[in-house]
């Protein structure tokens, strides 16, 4: 097989992973999704909305540069890590659906006991991240382990592995709190909550694109549980998110610039709910990767709070 034959399924074309990536390293990479890498950005906006959030309600930004560059660098190599362990634990199921089996394991890339090395080297890497934070942070950081090991099995067990995917993906929440206060508080809980919601939502957008293969092979999803109900869905689980995040914003005090991220958030998830099709498959992808553009804008918002609280 070529290395343009290789090529995942749902890869964007001319990735840099397959255009300027050394040939033995793409099955690898393609593996941690650094072809794909729209899942690391999810996992990474909650990590960032937490470190800004923490950092404004504490009125100090000395940990946020650092928050903010070492958080960066342990969701893109934790997403690969994750990716790559359910990458191993489904090579049989991703065999059998049309979206996945490109993927390095079905495809005969790689085998899966190099890609449980290749896991290793990645978890070691975040370890090593993880360990520039306090006893606390890390033991936090630690603690999400048990989620992510679970997940794969999940939709073999229950129509909502979106929630699980939704604890997991929104652990960093939690972690801006843990390395500002050295505590979670009620704050960091709600908005870990609000997270979960989000993650809930736009996951079964993505679903929508398996629903056909996943019904033959017996996999579970809210995206066949929801079925044509995905709309009213997607308006409870956003509006939870918004709901749940605002009150945290009130908790921790945040100003004018962070209710403005939070409105622009909200108008962002209300455009994806007007414009969803779950027949369209093409449309639920771009959809799901415009969460990262709706992360970012509460970022942003989130971020500026925390510069003038602490001026």
């Amino acid at each position: 097989m070529s290395d343009a034959a290789a090529r995942v399924a749902d890869a964007t074309a001319n990735n840099w992973v397959d255009r300027v990536a050394p040939l033995w390293t793409r099955p690898y990479l393609r593996l941690s999704r650094f072809d794909r890498p729209i899942g690391s950005w999810l996992l990474l906006m909650p990590c960032w909305w937490s470190a800004a959030l923490a950092s404004g309600a504490a009125h100090d930004l000395h940990q946020l540069p650092k928050m903010i560059a070492l958080f960066f660098i342990g969701a893109f190599v934790m997403r690969g890590a994750g990716c790559t362990w359910n990458d191993i634990t489904d090579r049989d199921l991703d065999a059998k659906v049309e979206r996945t089996r490109s993927r390095p394991i079905p495809a005969g890339q790689v085998t899966a006991k190099k890609a449980l090395a290749w896991l290793v080297l990645q978890a070691l890497i975040g370890l090593v991240v993880l360990l520039q934070f306090n006893s606390f942070a890390i033991a936090t950081g630690i603690a999400s382990l048990a989620i992510v090991a679970a997940y794969p099995f999940m939709k073999r067990i229950t129509y909502w592995p979106q929630s699980v995917l939704g604890l997991a993906f929104s652990w960093g929440a939690l972690m801006g709190f843990a390395v500002v206060f050295q505590r979670i508080d009620a704050t960091a809980l709600l908005l870990y909550a609000g997270s979960i919601c989000w993650v809930i939502a736009y996951d079964t957008i993505y679903a929508h694109q398996d629903t056909e293969d996943d019904a033959l092979i017996g996999i579970k999803s809210t995206a066949l549980l929801f079925g044509a109900r995905t709309q009213t869905a997607l308006v409870i689980f956003y509006g939870l998110a918004v709901s749940l995040i605002s009150v945290a914003l009130r908790l921790a005090g945040a100003g004018w610039p962070a209710w403005i991220g939070l409105i622009v958030f909200a108008g962002h998830l209300a455009w994806q709910i007007t414009r969803i099709d779950i027949k369209d498959s093409a449309l639920c992808l771009r959809l799901f990767k415009s969460n990262r553009d709706a992360g970012l804008l509460l970022f942003a918002g989130l971020l500026l709070d925390a510069f003038l609280r602490a001026g």
